[in-house]
């Protein structure tokens, strides 16, 4: 049976050796709480920007061989390489897909200008719960186009050019007036365009791209069924689509550094490694501490105790230190995650969904800086926990069996 005040002065009378354990538990729990909430929040930034479109995956069409052809011409109107027209009957077949639930079309276009460069989008004004048109809901003056020759402008793009509500634009040869301005918000840098149109003017500027035809579009944002079926849409598209492109959350997270594949690939390995050392720790030293008290086990043997009631003892005593190096150590993964938080990342927008010509200045380039959302979820902590409860029995056991080959009588001739 359990004898309580045993354990609390065999833990008090050897305190260094305790503490050592605990620390040792802590620094294992502390290290396994921190790299997973690191690589958990490196996944919520690469999510981001598809959260923020409330998608699950955005289709797109590049141009073949476009590495290897003349360059486009630097004048007018032109479609950009990673966004190549998608026919409406594509578009029917991405709706028709298993585990896809909705669709957006948008159409994505680059204008050549003497002075530079400006990028538009045509929207579909009545689908703002999904894909780029959710940037309109970001409207920070002025209202939505209703009519043809309408547009809006990016807020920070129309003042660094003197525009504003009611400014007059010349598009691809045609008038437009501005009749609202946006402010992208963090991580919504994949939608991020000069000026948005309607979808139909978008399409009246491309007619003259070859090979436009009615109804086509050149992003296809996807929200799926269920997100955990990403990888067998993603498939089911490239196998049925010919020359689909698809984005995702992934295609952020392969650009944001070896940080973070390290963490997304082998943050529990990692993890579950620094932990083991400190399991390893543990045994160490409290099988040291039984070679000490061999002396005493026999004496307690010798008085009747059993060798369940040592082994008991023991169990109690290693599973002490550990729940308190667990609460330790979730203390100081939280406060490391908490400190964590405060880093900002710059993820840069992948080739295939950044919305600016390659050839646009360094300065300009489209890329998203934010916190980490680093945080220690109770899922994560429980899991500590029960390790730690884990390592505790793993140490009790390795002692028990330490244990079971101590015989009183030969522990008495000694003394």
């Amino acid at each position: 049976m359990l004898n309580t005040s045993y354990v609390v002065n065999e833990l008090r009378r050897r305190p260094q050796r305790t503490l050592v354990n605990v620390l040792g538990i802590a620094v294992g729990i502390a290290l396994f709480v921190a790299i997973n909430a690191v690589s958990d929040g490196y996944r919520k930034a690469a999510s981001r920007p598809f959260e923020n479109l409330g998608a699950d995956l955005m289709v797109q069409r590049a141009e073949k061989n476009h590495q290897g052809h003349a360059p486009i011409s630097m004048r007018g109107v032109q479609l950009p390489f990673s966004n190549q027209l998608i026919p409406i009957q594509d578009v029917a077949t991405l709706e028709r897909l298993d585990g896809v639930a909705a669709t957006a079309g948008s159409l994505l276009l680059w204008e050549f200008t003497p002075g530079g460069f400006r990028t538009v989008l045509g929207l579909d004004f009545t689908r703002l719960d999904l894909g780029p048109g959710r940037v309109a809901r970001d409207l920070s003056s002025g209202r939505l186009p209703e009519k043809a020759g309408e547009a809006l402008a990016e807020k920070h793009y129309a003042k660094f050019n003197h525009l504003g509500l009611g400014s007059a634009l010349d598009l691809g040869g045609k008038s437009f007036t501005i009749v609202g301005l946006v402010e992208i918000k963090q991580g919504a840098q994949v939608a991020a365009a000069n000026y948005y149109l309607r979808l139909d003017d978008a399409r009246g500027l491309a007619e003259a791209v070859s090979g436009f035809s009615e109804g086509a579009v050149n992003q296809v944002a996807l929200r799926l069924t269920d997100p955990a079926l990403q990888d067998q849409v993603k498939a089911r598209i490239v196998a049925e689509v010919s020359g689909a492109v698809v984005g995702s959350s992934d295609s952020f997270l392969e650009l944001m550094g070896g940080v973070s594949l390290v963490s997304s690939r082998f943050a529990f390995i990692v993890s579950c490694v620094a932990f083991a050392a400190a399991v390893l720790l543990i045994i160490k030293s409290m099988t040291a501490s039984l070679v000490e008290r061999t002396a005493e086990i026999g004496v307690l043997k010798t008085v009747g105790w059993t060798g369940r009631d040592v082994r008991t003892q023991l169990l109690a005593e290693a599973l002490v230190q550990c729940l308190l190096g667990g609460l330790l150590g979730v203390a100081l993964g939280f406060l490391g995650a908490l400190a964590l938080g405060n880093l900002s990342i710059t993820m840069a927008v992948p080739w295939e969904l950044n919305p600016l010509p390659a050839m646009a200045k360094a300065e300009t380039q489209a890329a998203q800086t934010m916190l980490l959302p680093v945080a220690v979820s109770w899922r994560l902590a429980g899991i500590a926990m029960a390790l730690s409860v884990l390592s505790g029995v793993l140490a009790a056991w390795a002692l028990g069996r330490l244990t079971a080959e101590i015989k009183p009588a030969v522990t008495l001739r000694r003394l």
